[in-house]
């Protein structure tokens, strides 16, 4: 509605200038016409005074021809300046639906088409057209430490670095946040020549930056997808579209392999896509019906051998996948966002479960860096405990060491806000190489984990021959330095993956510790943790009161 009302007000001045148009024209028509007879009798006037001027009416309306053919011309002038500044309007229009205004670059609409027209050439010119990806890693740790400002800067100064090494007939493009783009022919399918040229690009990105808030160093991740003469081409647009979708792929497997890198598309990328996509979509699913269930790990006092408690993991038996490894489901139900439902209804089930125990025992919990960043996460983990009535000091909330590469305030803030609630928090995978001594000091968790990677080479060392004395040393060594890291702060120790004798009885020599693992049991359901829980007299003592009672006769219930 409001376009119509904009276009009345030029459809009237249109109107006035065809209305204007033919005033101009009867006016010279008339001029011509007036003036044929005016200006004769005008001159013989002035040359013989004898002679009668011509009639006033006459002068009168050759003056106003004269006037109305001067206003047509005036606004003739006019109208030819409207046109051109309309013009020029239309033409810094077009080129700012085509411009990312930050950067200069093209945006995510004309890149498309820039594509499809390379795509089109490619009957002609015989080149194939590749298209590049690319993506800045931790773009938004830099906006959070340093503010958009020098976010800004820092996208601005990689526009021009790209720019500079764009070839001569690429495109560079910002597809918008921190995603750029090219698109370029690739001679003779020599694939050679743009693995060089994108070698050159990673690097000369990860160069400092300077900004007002200093320098700072970036990497990108990019992936690349070419689409050659000899592939069919039914539709242009899809077929971009297609080819775009393939080096987002290629991207995403360059920041899963390490970042800092590029990664040419392949097929089996697509495959493992649509592998994601079904795992989701069965993980949604799987929710809805209930197939996931929490499992308990035994952790045990290493010097009584005594039960502490038990550590709950996420199991999942699919209707239509079976057993899946939590290796496999968890990092898909982080990217698809659906951890934190997962989470909160094994933590429900987990707390109702451990009831039964005894109130000796311990529950621990793991929160995945995804809901770390949840500012909501203790009000919701209050909910549970409140729902459940579960005592807050025994729940342990497990938080993993890669959760302190992200912003260490507010980390902190969480840790003290999970504290405040009454439950513990340990750091969990400790000795994978992210925590500092000072995060230690100044992070106030309750207790570490040593990472189960570092505790099974025990195993490894202690086998081995009598000649690789010196890495059994070394492996004993690390595990020690950890150990006595932790008790260097005053941090409780709990060590993960102990699998045999050697591991423990290594343990054992290095202090007082808790300990998990294989060599105790593998995680257990529910049931089999009460069944086992009884045989140690360890339930709780409503659940010895439900045990100790009579199942009802079914012959009486079906009486009443």
């Amino acid at each position: 509605m409001g376009d119509k009302v904009d276009d009345l007000p030029r459809l009237d001045k249109a109107q006035r200038d065809v209305v204007m148009l033919g005033i101009a024209t009867a006016a010279i028509i008339l001029f011509v016409g007036i003036g044929g007879t005016v200006m004769p009798q005008v001159a013989r006037h002035w040359l013989d005074n004898s002679v009668e001027p011509p009639d006033t009416a006459l002068v009168n309306a050759l003056l106003l021809n004269i006037a109305l053919i001067i206003f047509g011309w005036r606004r003739y002038v006019d109208l030819r300046k409207e046109i051109e500044q309309r013009r020029k309007a239309e033409e810094e229009a077009l080129h700012l639906s085509q411009i990312d205004p930050l950067t200069g670059c093209l945006n995510r609409r004309c890149a498309t088409e820039r594509l499809m027209e390379a795509l089109d050439a490619m009957a002609e010119t015989q080149q194939a057209v590749a298209f590049v990806m690319i993506d800045l890693d931790g773009f938004k740790e830099i906006n959070d430490n340093n503010g958009h400002q020098a976010g800004d800067e820092v996208l601005l100064e990689v526009s021009r670095r790209l720019k500079a090494i764009a070839p001569s007939e690429g495109h560079c493009a910002r597809l918008g946040g921190d995603e750029f783009a090219f698109i370029m022919p690739l001679e003779n399918e020599d694939p050679h020549s743009l693995e060089l040229w994108a070698c050159e690009m990673t690097g000369n990105i990860a160069r400092p930056i300077q900004t007002e808030m200093g320098a700072l160093e970036v990497t990108i991740s990019a992936g690349i997808a070419v689409h050659r003469p000899d592939q069919r081409i039914d539709n242009l647009e899809g077929a971009a579209r297609k080819l775009m979708h393939r080096a987002d792929l290629a991207m995403y497997h360059a920041k899963k392999e390490g970042r800092n890198r590029f990664c040419w598309f392949d097929l089996s990328m697509e495959a493992e896509a649509r592998l994601r996509r079904e795992m989701e979509a069965a993980i949604r699913a799987g929710l809805e019906r209930g197939e996931f269930t929490p499992h308990y790990e035994q952790q045990i006092d290493l010097e009584t051998g005594r039960l502490v408690g038990f550590e709950m993991l996420a199991r999942w038996h699919s209707a239509e996948l079976g057993e899946v490894s939590p290796d496999i489901f968890i990092p898909i139900a982080e990217n698809c966002g659906l951890i934190g439902p997962l989470s909160e209804m094994l933590i429900r089930r987990a707390l109702i479960d451990a009831q039964s125990w005894s109130p000796s025992l311990t529950l621990s919990i793991n929160i995945s860096p995804v809901q770390l960043r949840d500012p909501w996460l203790p009000q919701k983990l209050l909910k549970l405990l409140l729902g459940s009535d579960f005592p807050a000091s025994r729940l342990d909330v497990e938080i993993s060491e890669a959760c302190l590469q992200e912003n260490l305030a507010a980390v902190q803030t969480m840790i003290v806000s999970l504290k405040n609630l009454g439950v513990r928090v340990s750091l969990d995978d400790f000795g994978t190489g992210f925590a500092t001594l000072t995060q230690l000091r100044t992070l106030p968790f309750d207790r570490v984990k040593i990472d189960r990677s570092f505790v099974g080479e025990l195993r490894r060392v202690a086998q081995a021959s009598p000649d690789l004395i010196s890495d059994r040393a070394q492996q004993d060594h690390i595990v020690n330095a950890l150990v006595s890291l932790g008790q260097g702060l005053q941090i409780p120790i709990t060590a993960e993956g102990i699998e045999d004798a050697s591991i423990l009885e290594t343990l054992r020599g290095m202090g007082e510790m808790k300990g998990q693992g294989y060599l105790y049991g593998k995680p257990e359901d529910a049931a089999a943790v009460v069944k086992r829980l009884s045989e140690l007299d360890m339930l709780s003592e409503s659940a010895k009161t439900a045990a100790a009672q009579p199942a009802p006769d079914p012959g009486q219930r079906k009486s009443a």
